[in-house]
């Protein structure tokens, strides 16, 4: 077997792992996403994607976190959540991982909001509106690293094929 093949193997796994790990919080999607492209240029033995492109690449994965941070404490500071509301949210998603879509799409609420009641002593109309917001700020987190996600991918692309080109 080539050995350029034994390396897309894994470029192939990990891209698609950062992607799955983007949007489910159980995997690190930026570094597995980052990890591919870097099995994807090895490869290739760096002939068209090279070492600058990878550090931008780099660049753009380890900014996943920070933004991720901010567009979920945006979201919930919005709709006046407190920072334990947005722990219960992201607790939320992970166990509603284990209940399919509507898991998946309540479980931030739902955890956000039993935060509020419980630790932060809010009314329930109170809570409901930190849920809201939490969940929110979660979805503006994942919308925000799945729109760096395709950009890296974009760029990897861009540059890896139009170096072909040349």
């Amino acid at each position: 077997m080539d050995a350029s093949l034994l390396l897309w193997i894994p470029a192939v796994l990990f891209v698609a792992a950062g992607i799955a790990g983007l949007v489910l919080p159980a995997l690190p999607g930026a570094p597995l996403l980052f990890a591919g492209l870097v099995f994807a240029a090895w490869a290739e033995d760096f002939a068209y994607v090279g070492a600058g492109w990878l550090a931008l690449l780099g660049v753009l994965a380890a900014l996943t976190y920070p933004i991720d941070l901010a567009a979920g404490a945006l979201g919930a500071r919005r709709f006046g959540a407190s920072g334990r509301a947005v722990l219960g949210a992201a607790l939320g998603a992970l166990v509603g991982l284990f209940f399919g879509l509507p898991g998946i799409v309540l479980g931030p609420f739902v955890g956000a909001v039993v935060a509020e009641l419980l630790w932060e002593r809010r009314n329930l109309r109170q809570a409901g509106r930190s849920g809201l917001g939490a969940t929110i700020g979660l979805a503006l987190g994942v919308a925000a690293k799945l729109a760096l996600a395709f950009a890296m991918l974009g760029i990897f692309a861009f540059v890896r094929f139009a170096s072909s080109a040349g």
